[in-house]
């Protein structure tokens, strides 16, 4: 044991140095670049401002084309919020379903959800699919193709979990008197806490992040997204930076925020299937 604690020091420090490069160096980055003027920012270096520019680069780029950006943080919490809820409704049924009622059909509707997984999605046929059915550039229709993209990762993460479920619970409550939707609802959904939090998390910062599926499914600026702000700073011939990295900060911090606190309960929830098996 003495001999192998040095190596596991020197790969925590290792981890942690790669951690700090990858994640803190470029979120210290964006934040000094944030707080520069136009010339400054133009540098992109990591300097310390001269003068310090936080408050007026802050009400810019909140106010810049009507106030955009709060239009999107309130296009992409409703999308976000929507999604995800579809997402573990129909996850958990979907997975309950294949783990709890195996039928001929099982292998067939496991190789499709293994191929969401693998497949990329064809983004031209997925438009004329959305043209025809009215609902192409709307939010709802962006909901659905979210829902579309994330359902496969949500259908294993469930029926994973659901594996370790005792099936002496569901014949108990089918004794009691219970039907299908009080026997999924009120008996199984309560035991999928862990992995409901996981998919919640994961998910919401994923669609929360989404850059190419509204840039593909939701352009124009009815209903633009908080990724799309991007776009506001900048221009073929010119580009605010300290404008630009004041609206990747104000983007990053929700995700980040819901990452400090729930951290745990993600390595909970992908861990706790294996852990009871």
């Amino acid at each position: 044991m003495t001999r192998r604690r040095p190596i596991h020091v020197v790969g925590g420090i290792a981890a942690i140095l790669l951690s700090i490069v990858v994640f803190i160096v470029p979120f210290a980055f964006i934040v000094i670049n944030a707080l520069k003027d136009v010339r400054e920012s133009s540098d992109r270096s990591f300097a310390l401002p001269t003068t310090w520019h936080l408050w007026d680069n802050l009400v810019e780029v909140l106010s810049t084309r009507d106030y955009m950006l709060v239009t999107a943080f309130i296009n992409s919490i409703i999308l976000t919020v929507a999604s995800v809820t579809l997402l573990v409704v129909f996850g958990a049924m979907v997975g309950f379903v294949l783990q709890r009622r195996p039928s001929r059909w099982t292998r067939t509707i496991d190789f499709l959800v293994l191929a969401g997984l693998i497949i990329p999605p064809a983004v031209v046929p997925t438009i004329w699919v959305l043209q025809g059915l009215g609902i192409f550039k709307t939010l709802h229709g962006m909901v659905l193709i979210e829902v579309a993209y994330g359902l496969s990762f949500a259908v294993l993460l469930f029926r994973a979990f659901i594996a370790t479920v005792p099936r002496e619970l569901d014949e108990a409550a089918i004794i009691d008197g219970a039907g299908p939707m009080r026997l999924f609802f009120g008996i199984v959904l309560p035991l999928l806490r862990p992995v409901v939090v996981t998919l919640i998390v994961t998910q919401s910062v994923a669609i929360f992040n989404d850059f190419t599926n509204p840039l593909y499914y939701l352009p124009g600026n009815k209903n633009v997204t908080l990724q799309l702000t991007l776009f506001n700073f900048q221009s073929q011939f010119n580009t605010s930076y300290n404008l630009l990295f004041m609206n990747i900060l104000l983007i990053t911090i929700p995700p980040l925020i819901v990452y400090i606190f729930f951290n745990r309960q993600i390595v909970a929830g992908l861990t706790a299937g294996a852990v009871k098996g």
